[in-house]
């Protein structure tokens, strides 16, 4: 069964034509998303303010701030 649904998809995929043009636009549109936009608008905060090894405290640390102060 499991080689009927692979074959099914396979034979789909090697048809196509206009489709794997959408395919390569979707991958592209992925990759932006998920790696361009989080390297440019999400940086590493942790890292730059935690010392190595003690992330979990510092984090902790700042809810704790946080809590107090609400």
């Amino acid at each position: 069964m499991l080689r009927r649904i692979f074959y099914f998809y396979y034979d789909g995929f090697r048809s196509m034509t206009l489709g794997r043009t959408l395919w390569l636009i979707i991958a592209v549109k992925l990759f932006v998303i998920f790696v361009v936009l989080k390297l440019v608008f999400f940086p590493d905060f942790l890292r730059q303010h935690a010392p190595q090894g003690a992330e979990a405290e510092f984090v902790a640390t700042q809810l704790n701030q946080r809590a107090a102060n609400n």
